[in-house]
């Protein structure tokens, strides 16, 4: 089921400055802002760390360091 939501332009900058690709989705986004935020209840202690971890993971997407899922396939054999 899909809806509709309603941002102000403010909202939406914010969202898109989060975005690790040009075409990744407001769900895909929303989603992992979802994940980080219950991480952050569940453990706070790991709170940093795992903000830090995806903001290292971020920056390799930005530069290119990152496998395709065809080129995973091949290199995991499958």
């Amino acid at each position: 089921m899909e809806t509709t939501i309603r941002l102000n332009n403010e909202t939406k900058q914010d969202l898109d400055q989060f975005k690790q690709y040009k075409n990744e989705s407001y769900n895909e986004l929303i989603r992992k802002l979802i994940y980080i935020a219950k991480m952050c209840e569940k453990d706070p202690k790991l709170s940093k760390k795992t903000i830090q971890e995806i903001k290292e993971a971020r920056d390799r997407i930005k530069a290119g360091e990152f496998y395709t899922e065809k080129e995973a396939k091949k290199i995991l054999g499958l």
